[in-house]
C-alpha cells in the first residue's frame, strides 16, 4: 500500500486512503515508528477545508489508541506546525491540507521533532503497518483534542525576517490569502509591521480554499494591484507554505524570479553558502543562466520541495525552492514558508530601496509551456512506443536551445509536459504532440 506522494497522503476526503479506517491506522502506525522516550505528544494543524475538523478528530483517536496525545493548533500555516514542532518538542507535527487543491481534497503530511518533512524511510513504514492485518488498532480512543495556541509565536518567528520594517513602513501591498491558513496570521501581521494592506481571500467558508483566488490564481490579485495602484501583490497557497507575487504592473514574479532575487541580495551580503542554489528540474532555464552570470551554481533536484530541502539540510546550502513558490530560506525553516518567503523579498527592497518590478527584471525567462494529460494508469514513458519515439523526436529538434520534461504528477492522475525552448510557438506545437500521444496511450477516458 503506497499512501504517501510527493507531499504526504492527499485524495479526496473521505474517500481511500482518507476514508476514517486508513486515517486510523495511520496515527496509531505514526506514534509506532516515531523515536521517542515516554508518551508521543504529537502537534496538528489545519488548513479550511470543511473536512479538516474530522481527519483530525480521527488522527486523534489513532494517536490515543496506540497511547500518544495530540494537541491541536487549529487553522495554522503549514510552516506554524513545522516550526512550533522543533521549538517546543513535539516528537512529530501533522499537517491537514491538500494545499492549492480544491475543499474536496484533503491531506496529511508530517513533519519530525526537527520541523522537517518525514524522509521516505519512516513512510514505508507507516505504509506497511497501515496495510499489516496483524496491526490491530482499536477504534473506541478518545477523540477530543486540546487546543495549543501557536499563532503569536509563529508571528515572532516570522518577524525574523524582516528586521528593518521600518523601511518599508507604509508601503501600499495587496494581500491574497486564497480563503486559507493564512487568514489567521497573515493580515494581522504585515499591517503590525506597518505595511498599507489590502486584503482579499479572506473569508474562509470551508469550501472556497484556493476558488478563483491564492497562489495558483493570481488574476484577483493582479487586477487589486493594478486598481488600488498598489506597489505590489503577495498571493499564498491553501496552507501557506508557498508564494507568488506580483509587481505594480500586474506581472507575475514566481518562485524563480524569487529565488534570483534572494540569491543575489545573500552574495552581496555574504550569506549564500557555497554560492549554490538548490531547485527542481522544474525551474525555467533562465534562473539557471541569470546565476550562473553572476558565479553561482544551480543545483537541480526532482520535483518536491522535500527534495530541495533534504539537499540544502545535508549539503548546508542557505536558499532553494520551486518554480510555483515554495521557497525554503535555511536561516529560519527546512521547508517552504510563504510568509518567510513574502518578508525576505521586503527586506531586500527595504535594505536595497529597489521596486519589486526593478529587482525581479534581473531574470529573464525563456518561453516555456506546461501541459497537463490526465492518465488512466501509470506506465514509464520510455516504455509506451508511442510516446517515447514523439519524446525522442522532440529532443533532437530541441537540440541544446532547451529543455524538456515528462513526469507523472505526485499528487494527481497527470502527466505533466514541460518544454522550454527560444520560441513559444515551436514548443506549444511540440508539447502538444506529446500530449496526443500520451491522451491515447495512457488516457483517463
Amino acid at each position: 500500500m503506497k499512501l504517501f506522494g510527493t507531499d504526504g497522503v492527499r485524495g479526496v476526503a473521505g474517500e481511500a486512503p482518507l476514508d476514517e479506517i486508513t486515517i486510523l491506522r495511520l496515527g496509531s502506525a505514526l506514534v509506532r515508528v516515531l523515536p521517542h522516550q515516554g508518551p508521543s505528544r504529537l502537534l496538528t494543524g489545519r488548513d479550511t477545508r470543511e473536512s479538516g475538523f474530522w481527519i483530525e478528530r480521527t488522527l486523534a483517536r489513532g494517536v490515543r489508541a496506540m497511547g500518544g496525545d495530540l494537541l491541536s493548533a487549529g487553522v495554522v500555516p503549514t510552516p506554524a506546525v513545522a516550526v512550533t514542532t522543533r521549538a517546543e518538542d513535539f516528537d512529530a507535527g501533522i499537517v491537514i491540507s491538500a494545499s492549492h487543491n480544491p475543499y474536496q481534497d484533503n491531506g496529511i503530511k508530517v513533519f519530525s521533532g526537527h520541523g522537517q518533512k518525514f524522509d521516505e524511510g519512516l513512510e514505508r513504514q507507516i505504509e506497511a503497518l497501515v496495510a499489516d492485518p496483524h496491526f490491530i488498532v482499536s477504534p473506541d480512543a478518545s477523540a477530543e483534542i486540546e487546543t495549543h495556541e501557536i499563532v503569536e509565536s509563529y508571528s515572532r518567528h516570522c518577524t525574523a525576517a524582516l528586521p528593518v520594517a521600518g523601511h518599508v513602513t507604509g508601503l501600499r501591498i495587496g494581500l491574497d490569502c486564497a480563503n486559507g491558513a493564512t487568514t489567521t496570521v497573515a493580515p494581522r501581521l504585515f499591517r503590525a509591521l506597518g505595511l498599507d494592506v489590502h486584503v482579499i481571500g479572506n473569508d474562509p467558508d470551508g469550501r472556497n480554499i484556493n476558488l478563483e483566488c491564492g497562489s495558483t490564481h493570481l488574476e484577483a490579485l493582479r487586477a487589486l494591484v493594478r486598481e488600488k495602484q498598489l506597489s505590489m501583490g503577495i498571493a499564498f497557497d491553501g496552507d501557506g507554505d508557498r508564494c507568488l507575487m506580483v509587481d505594480d504592473q500586474g506581472a507575475v514574479v514566481d518562485g524563480d524570479a524569487i529565488m534570483l532575487i534572494l540569491a543575489l541580495h545573500l552574495q552581496r551580503t555574504g550569506g549564500l553558502a557555497r554560492n549554490t542554489v538548490v531547485a527542481t528540474v522544474m525551474s525555467n532555464l533562465g534562473l539557471e543562466r541569470a546565476l550562473e552570470a553572476n558565479g553561482i551554481r544551480l543545483l537541480r533536484t526532482a520535483v518536491g520541495d522535500k527534495y530541495v530541502m533534504e539537499a540544502i539540510r545535508d549539503n548546508g546550502y542557505a536558499l532553494g525552492g520551486e518554480q510555483s513558490g515554495h521557497v525554503i530560506v535555511a536561516e529560519h525553516l527546512f521547508t517552504g514558508d510563504g510568509i518567510v518567503t513574502a518578508l525576505s523579498v521586503l527586506r531586500v527592497m527595504a535594505e536595497t530601496g529597489r521596486s519589486l518590478r526593478d529587482l525581479a527584471s534581473a531574470l529573464v525567462t525563456y518561453p516555456q509551456v506546461l501541459v497537463n494529460v490526465r492518465v488512466g494508469r501509470r506506465v514509464p514513458v520510455a516504455e509506451v512506443p508511442s510516446i517515447a519515439a514523439v519524446i525522442d523526436s522532440v529532443e533532437r529538434r530541441l537540440g541544446t536551445e532547451g529543455r524538456l520534461l515528462v513526469r507523472y504528477s505526485g499528487t494527481e492522475p497527470l502527466l505533466r509536459i514541460m518544454l522550454e525552448g527560444r520560441d513559444q510557438h515551436e514548443i506549444d506545437t511540440w508539447a502538444h504532440e506529446i500530449a496526443s500521444a500520451a491522451t491515447g496511450a495512457l488516457g483517463a477516458g
